[in-house]
Order: C-alpha cells, then sequence, then structure tokens
C-alpha cells in the first residue's frame, strides 16, 4: 500500500533532495485554481455566492449563515459532560501555552533623552475557519480562538460549514465550543468561499472583513488563504495534514503504523511518511499500516491516502541523510522514533514529538501546543499558529531636544548621501543656525 523510495547508495544535494520529496503537487494546482475562482465569486456577489457554494458543496440551502445566538445556547445546554470535560481541559492547556507566547515590550535607552520602545499590539479583528467536511474538529475551535484572546483580540468572528444532517446548521459540538469560549459571531459558512468572505465582508449578513483569517482546513481553504494574502493577513497554509517519522532500528513498528495511519485518517490527501535506516523496520511498519488501515473506521479515506503521490517510505542509508530528508520536507508533524533523537538537528518542522509516548494525537488535542501548523514544505519559513499570529509589532521612537542635536549632523550627511535634502532640512529646521548642525553645500 506504502510505496517505497530507495535513496540508499546515493549522494544527493539539498535541491536533490528536496526533488524526492513526495508531493501531490498536482491537487495543489488545481486547489489554487478553484479556490481563486471561489474566492472571486464571493467578493462579487457575496450572499448569494455563499448561498450557491453551500448547496454545491454541503447539500444545503436556506440555512441561517449567520447562526442565531440560540443555536449557541442549545448546542452547550446539549453538551456531552465528557467532552465539554475534554474541551476544558484543552482550553486549559492551550491558554497556559499561548501566554508564554507574548513577548514582553521592552524599552531601548540609545542615549540620554533618546529611547525607542518596542510594544506588541493585537490585531482589531480576525476570522477563524474550522473545518467539518470529512470530520468536525471542536479542537480547532480552541486553537484558533484561544490564542486570539491571549493576545487581546476584541473580536472574534468564526466559520464553519452547514452540515445537511443538521439543517444546515454548524455541527453541534463546534456550536457548542464556540460558546463555551464566549464566541457570539459564527457563521455557517465553508471552504474556500469562507476565508474569501470574512476577507472581502459580506454586509447582507452582518459581516465586516477581518484583519486575519487563520485556521486549517483542505487544500482549498489553503490555497484561498494565498488568494486573499496582501488583504487580510494570514497565518500559515494550514492545508492537506502531513505526518513524517523519522525513525531507527528500536522503534515500535506497530506504533510507528499507528500514528502514520492516524493522520492519513484526515483526508485523501493527508502526507503519511516513514523515514528510516532500518529496511527490517520499514517492511513490518508497511505490513501494520496496512492491516490497521483495513479495520479502521475510515479505511477507504485512510487506503487512500497511504496509496496516494503524497506517502511513502523512504529508506536511507544512516540517520544523517534522515534528518537532512527531513529538513529538506520540512513536514507539519515530525516524530522523531529514534534511541538518540537530537531534535536540535531537525530545524524545519512545524511541530517536533519526541519519543514514542508523544504522537501527533497529543498534539491535536491536549500537549498545550497548537495544532494549526504549517503543511506543503512552509515550515522552511513559517510557524504554526500562536497567538503571536495575532499580534503586530510596533515601534515607538521618542527623542528629546538635545537627543536628537546629537545626532543630527549624522542625520544630514546621509540625507544628502542618498540625495533627499529634504529629510536633513526638516531636523536643521528644530535648531537655530549653527546650532549643532553643519552648514552644508547642496
Amino acid at each position: 500500500m506504502l510505496r517505497t523510495i530507495d535513496l540508499r547508495g546515493r549522494t544527493l544535494s539539498p535541491a536533490e533532495l528536496l526533488a524526492t520529496v513526495p508531493r501531490a503537487t498536482a491537487a495543489r494546482e488545481e486547489a489554487l485554481t478553484a479556490a481563486a475562482a471561489i474566492v472571486h465569486d464571493v467578493a462579487a456577489d457575496g450572499e448569494s455566492a455563499l448561498r450557491a457554494q453551500a448547496e454545491r458543496f454541503d447539500g444545503v440551502a436556506g440555512h441561517d449563515i449567520r447562526v442565531p445566538a440560540q443555536h449557541l445556547a442549545d448546542a452547550l445546554a446539549d453538551l456531552d459532560p465528557g467532552v465539554r470535560a475534554a474541551l476544558e481541559q484543552a482550553i486549559e492547556r492551550v491558554r497556559l501555552a499561548s501566554a508564554a507566547q507574548i513577548p514582553a515590550p521592552t524599552v531601548t535607552e540609545l542615549g540620554p533623552g533618546a529611547r525607542v520602545a518596542q510594544r506588541w499590539q493585537p490585531v482589531r479583528r480576525v476570522g477563524v475557519y474550522v473545518p467539518g467536511g470529512k470530520a468536525v474538529y471542536p479542537s480547532s475551535v480552541v486553537m484558533n480562538v484561544v490564542p486570539a484572546q491571549v493576545a487581546g483580540v476584541g473580536e472574534v468572528a468564526l466559520a464553519s460549514p452547514p452540515q445537511s444532517a443538521f439543517d444546515g446548521r454548524v455541527h453541534p459540538v463546534i456550536l457548542a465550543a464556540a460558546a463555551l469560549l464566549g464566541v457570539e459571531e459564527v457563521y455557517a459558512m465553508g471552504g474556500a468561499g469562507a476565508i474569501g468572505a470574512f476577507a472581502h465582508g459580506v454586509p447582507s449578513i452582518g459581516l465586516e472583513p477581518v484583519d486575519v483569517v487563520t485556521g486549517p482546513g483542505n487544500n482549498f481553504v489553503a490555497a484561498a488563504k494565498r488568494a486573499v494574502a496582501g488583504l487580510v493577513g494570514t497565518d500559515a497554509e494550514a492545508g492537506a495534514t502531513e505526518i513524517l517519522i523519522v525513525a531507527d532500528e528500536t522503534a515500535d513498528p506497530a506504533l510507528v503504523a499507528a500514528d502514520l495511519v492516524s493522520q492519513a485518517e484526515h483526508d485523501e490527501q493527508a502526507a503519511a511518511v516513514l523515514v528510516t535506516d532500518s529496511a527490517p523496520l520499514a517492511v513490518a511498519v508497511a505490513a501494520h499500516a496496512a492491516g490497521r488501515a483495513a479495520q479502521t473506521l475510515h479505511a477507504e479515506r485512510v487506503a487512500a491516502s497511504l496509496r496516494g503521490p503524497q506517502s511513502a517510505i523512504v529508506l536511507v542509508d544512516d540517520l544523517a541523510v534522515a534528518t537532512a530528508f527531513s529538513n529538506a520536507y520540512a513536514p507539519e508533524h515530525l516524530e522523531l522514533h529514534l534511541a538518540d533523537p537530537r531534535p536540535e538537528e531537525f530545524v524545519h518542522a512545524g511541530a517536533v514529538f519526541v519519543g514514542s509516548y508523544s504522537p501527533v494525537s497529543l498534539g491535536d488535542y491536549l500537549a498545550g501546543s497548537n495544532h494549526v501548523l504549517p503543511t506543503g514544505g512552509q515550515a522552511r519559513y513559517a510557524s504554526g499558529l500562536s497567538s503571536a499570529t495575532f499580534l503586530r509589532p510596533q515601534q515607538v521612537i521618542e527623542y528629546d531636544r538635545e537627543a536628537l542635536r546629537t545626532v543630527s549632523a549624522a542625520i544630514v550627511a546621509l540625507a544628502d548621501a542618498e540625495r533627499l535634502p529634504a529629510h536633513g532640512e526638516a531636523v536643521e529646521a528644530r535648531f537655530p543656525a549653527g546650532e549643532g548642525v553643519q552648514p552644508r553645500d547642496v
């Protein structure tokens, strides 16, 4: 079921390693084209486009796009007590971890009367997206909303697809999670259209444009973020999920297979990759994965994921090559099942899970870390969702007269060198002729 890529006996450059990385590139390219068209329709036609998309993609018509307050209250009242307790525990853990992500304000004194303050300002309004297609993700409500609240965001709007099984309402567990966090502005809209609606606004349903859009989803949601980038801020493109496991001969093949299957059940486009220097482990994992995939609830979905071009078992000569391959891949989720893990060497990953008792499932729910993470190799330059996603660093500059006079000559010199004399003149205007600023020949 899982294909094998054999890199043993080959010396590959970073670029060559990158070329061997299994990716579903065709699916991503198709998603980009389709998502851009969906976003354009929402920008042009607003509510009518959202309703057409709901009927086409979700099988829903005539529903409340803006969720009535009573729906939220009813969902919270009906929430299973065990699920509520689990959500409350997740909220507490994510809140604690998110608070540690808030940078402290600082003031740098560059001299008497010369200071630059660094402060972190929350954005005013955010739109968070919670998937609801092949699975239901109340955990994603927690992962998006809690960091925004901790950052001090004043307005949080939430969107999730309408469900035909619930008469066009958002799934009640998602509504309950939103209510549990005090989110009152919720919309029954899904996919790329929801991202477009957040970015452009939809006046007829009372949806104002947001400043930042966040949240996981499929490749169409990730592509829609690219389509609206520049109009609004976005987190990393958290598309179809990825797991890469680096394992040696000491790893338990049954646990490795279980973790590969756990992510494959998300979506047919999910990527499940094992990198190992142990051929016997590779054979054992393939067998365990095939057996587990056949028995799991979403067997067809898992099989499609494991058979896809984005999934593979990669055989390498040693752990140095495994590390280089992982860093080239830059996975969303990286698990290290190694006798000597050395996580500090795996520099490109959305999140790193060390040891056989730190599965990705832990991070999905209760580790305290965030499960909204970059996919498609973006972990080389992008980070997972955090409170910092909702903050803007802002500098506040304050010099008194003497402090400005001290640097005035240098300002004038640089202004003249750049042939921008009015810059220097703006400084000279603050001092009588000859006071600290040397005359110039312009």
